[in-house]
């Protein structure tokens, strides 16, 4: 018997885990598999509506009683620079950009350990052994690159980044934890900007804001920050404005969000 994909997308529901942002709440994700023809079609549409690629999955927070995390990005023509971020952009104009495609390597592993062990060590993630991490930076079946960023001699910092119709959505970043003064994570977003400026591409995708959770407190401090809130990009005129409050309303039935998810070919 042949079998084919489902002529649509099927979403599903994961079972609730404690969330790694907010101390005591719990995260559940909707998530759609990313396979076949349509996969950048896919990926393109769903990035635009709050989803995040993981390897061969698109997903968004959908948690019962909490609506903190929302998708953010960068519109690349309202950015202007801090005086801290032309600092960053000033002390890492050293480094080398190179961009290759999404193959694993033992330099990059070993950086991304480094920084795993400095930076996260208790996290999620504090266990990828090589092979995990050469799946996620290899299982793509849409146009990514692995941009490296090294000095004469080492590898420094590297970034999974997707390249989509509207824009470049940062995947997963990782630098050297010991090159704390050159605020490496500050100068890879940076230089996504100007990547983005240099390919007309109007936004940078930054991955999900969570007000109230410190790990996530620097992408509000970008000028030009859209949130995905309400069905909708808005932009974010003032950070403290944003809650992270609980409220069993506060999120719409499963049914009803995917619902009113757009697809490539217009349906919904």
């Amino acid at each position: 018997m042949r079998h084919t994909l489902p002529i649509a997308p099927q979403f599903y529901v994961t079972a609730p885990q404690p969330c790694p942002y907010l101390e005591g709440r719990m995260e559940r994700k909707l998530f759609t598999a990313l396979q076949g023809d349509m996969a950048t079609k896919l990926n393109d549409s769903l990035s635009k509506q709050g989803f995040r690629r993981s390897q061969n999955v698109l997903y968004r927070p959908s948690c019962a009683e909490c609506s903190a995390c929302m998708s953010a990005r960068i519109d690349v023509s309202k950015f202007a620079p801090s005086r801290s971020q032309r600092r960053v952009a000033r002390r890492a104009a050293h480094l080398n950009r190179r961009a290759t495609s999404p193959w694993a390597t033992e330099e990059q592993y070993d950086l991304f350990r480094e920084y795993l062990d400095g930076r996260h060590a208790t996290g999620g993630m504090a266990d990828m052994d090589m092979f995990e991490f050469a799946a996620m930076v290899e299982e793509t079946p849409i146009r990514s690159r692995l941009i490296e960023y090294t000095t004469e001699q080492d590898l420094t910092a590297v970034c999974l980044t997707d390249i989509l119709d509207d824009g470049l959505s940062m995947v997963y970043s990782f630098f050297d934890p010991a090159s704390e003064k050159l605020s490496l994570g500050t100068y890879v977003i940076l230089d996504h900007i100007a990547i983005a400026r240099e390919l007309g591409l109007p936004y940078v995708y930054l991955g999900y804001w969570v007000p109230g959770s410190p790990k996530m407190d620097y992408k509000a401090k970008y000028k030009g920050l859209e949130v995905y809130r309400g069905g909708e990009w808005t932009p974010v005129t003032d950070p403290s404005e944003y809650r992270a409050d609980m409220h069993p309303l506060s999120t719409d039935p499963i049914a009803e969000q995917v619902a009113r998810i757009d697809l490539p070919d217009g349906r919904t």
